[in-house]
C-alpha cells in the first residue's frame, strides 16, 4: 500500500462532504483537487495536491490556482500537503512558499495504513454504539466533535448541516449511560461525487483504490484513557468491513493517537501537512 491510497481516501472524505452542501464545489484543477463546503471553518475549504511536484515554480502554480478560487469567493481555506508528492527540490522550500500566500502550517500528521487491524490489547469497555440517522445522534457527533478539535459548534454545525453526508460519511456515536462519549467514522474510496456549478470540470479524478479511511476518532476529555475512543472506532470499521471485507484501512493520526493505532497495527506511509489562511 502506497501513499497515494491514503491521500486519495483523505480527498474523498472531503469530497462527500463539499458535495451534500449546496454551496459546496468539487473541482479539478490541473495538479490540484479543491473540495470547499463554503463554510467558516477554514479546514473544510481545502485544497489538495492530485500529482507530483518537481520543483517550487510548479509548488507555487499549485497553490496560486486554489488561491485566485478561494478568494475570489471571500473563503478562508486551508491546503492539505501530502508530502510524498513533493520532489526534494519543492520540498525544501515548502513554508516558504506557503508563506507567500498567506498560508501557516497548522499541524503535520503522518498518514498510516493496515491490512489487518490487530485484536485489542486489553479488554475493551461495553459501549453502545450507534451510526449517525437522526437530529440526535447527529447533533451528539458535532458536539463531541466540537470540543475535541476545538471548534465553535456553529461551525461544526455548519459542515454537517446535511443529512445527505451521512449516506456515505459513516459516523458513529458511542453512549456510556445514555451520555454520549466518543465518536469515528469511516468512508469508503469510490465514485466522486460532484457538487456546485463547476463540479466536473477538468480531468476526473482517479480512485483512491479500494481502502477504508477513518476519520474524526475523538473521545470527550472526561472519558479518555478507557477505550472508549478504540471501541467505537473498531465497531465502526466492522461495519465498513461487511460492506467491503477485506480491504486496507487508513487514516491521519494525530500526535496523541499515534501509539495507540500503532498498537493496532498501523504503520505510517505518508507524511500530511495542513497550511491554512
Amino acid at each position: 500500500m502506497n501513499f497515494e491510497a491514503v491521500a486519495e481516501n483523505l480527498r474523498e472524505s472531503f469530497r462527500i462532504i463539499a458535495a451534500s452542501r449546496s454551496v459546496g464545489e468539487v473541482r479539478e484543477l490541473p495538479g490540484v483537487s479543491i473540495a470547499s463546503a463554503g463554510v467558516a471553518f477554514q479546514m473544510f475549504n481545502a485544497a489538495f495536491l492530485s500529482g507530483p511536484v518537481e520543483t517550487e515554480a510548479e509548488l507555487a502554480r499549485s497553490i496560486l490556482l486554489p488561491s485566485l478560487q478561494f478568494n475570489t469567493r471571500g473563503l478562508e481555506w486551508s491546503f492539505w500537503v501530502c508530502e510524498d508528492w513533493l520532489a526534494p527540490k519543492a520540498h525544501r522550500r515548502l513554508r516558504q512558499v506557503f508563506d507567500r500566500y498567506g498560508l501557516r502550517r497548522t499541524v503535520g500528521l503522518p498518514g498510516m495504513v493496515t491490512e489487518k487491524l490487530r485484536p485489542p490489547t486489553r479488554r475493551l469497555p461495553e459501549i453502545d454504539v450507534r451510526r449517525v440517522r437522526d437530529s440526535r445522534t447527529g447533533d451528539d457527533f458535532r458536539g463531541i466533535g466540537s470540543v475535541c478539535f476545538h471548534v465553535p459548534i456553529a461551525w461544526f454545525n455548519e459542515v454537517f448541516d446535511q443529512n445527505c453526508v451521512w449516506d456515505r460519511f459513516a459516523a458513529y456515536v458511542g453512549y456510556v449511560d445514555g451520555e454520549p462519549v466518543a465518536t469515528a467514522a469511516t468512508v469508503a474510496s469510490g465514485d466522486i461525487v460532484g457538487a456546485g456549478p463547476d463540479a466536473g470540470r477538468g480531468p476526473a479524478p482517479q480512485p483512491g483504490g479500494d481502502v477504508i479511511g477513518v476519520y474524526n476518532v475523538a473521545t470527550l476529555p472526561d472519558h479518555r484513557r478507557r477505550g472508549y475512543g478504540e471501541a467505537v472506532m473498531r465497531h465502526a470499521l466492522a461495519e465498513a468491513e461487511r460492506e467491503r471485507p477485506s480491504r486496507p484501512v487508513v487514516l491521519q493520526s494525530t500526535d496523541d493517537g499515534l501509539r495507540l493505532y500503532e498498537r493496532m497495527g498501523f504503520r505510517t506511509v505518508a507524511r500530511f501537512s495542513v497550511y491554512a489562511s
